[in-house]
């Protein structure tokens, strides 16, 4: 009985104990549940990259209808400010019309005013003249009441 037939009976022995023990099944159950562990986290890891591409084509909707919407938005704007410039040049030139007649109104309404001036001026100078003259020619009360008339006449005519 040498060594080697020891070492025999104590492999032996050891896979006799590993048997009774059920190491074996232990090590393929653990094995199993770790496959199993593996294939559930697999699943989740598949349910999980099916979601996020979900979420994924969602945001990319989502990015298309914004952009959609922003390009809509900017569109608008431009035609709004478009009608805002239109509007307002038009206001503007209306506006300049406006001012333009009521300068120009209120030069012929000055130069009216200038040229009654004027006439009343004549007016009272020419009376002033007239009355100088009657007065050095026509001497007696006929010759004042005459005077009188007449420039109250030529007043109102003038005027």
């Amino acid at each position: 009985m040498d060594a080697s037939f020891w070492a025999l009976v104590g492999l032996v022995l050891f896979f006799v104990l590993i048997a009774y023990l059920k190491v074996p099944g232990m090590i393929g159950g653990a094995l199993d549940k770790r496959a199993d562990d593996i294939k559930k986290e697999l699943e989740e890891a598949r349910k999980m990259r099916e979601e996020a591409q979900e979420l994924l084509s969602e945001y990319q909707r989502k990015r298309h209808e914004a952009e959609s919407e922003a390009e809509a938005i900017v569109a608008e704007a431009n035609t709004e400010a478009e009608r805002l410039t239109v509007e307002t040049n038009k206001a503007l030139e209306e506006m300049i019309a406006r001012r333009s007649k009521a300068a120009e109104e209120k030069i012929a309404q000055a130069e009216t005013q200038a040229i009654a001036e004027v006439r009343a001026k004549a007016a009272d100078i020419a009376v002033a003249a007239a009355e100088v003259i009657l007065s050095a020619k026509v001497k007696d009360k006929v010759a004042d009441d005459i005077l009188a008339k007449s420039i109250t006449q030529v007043k109102d005519q003038l005027n």
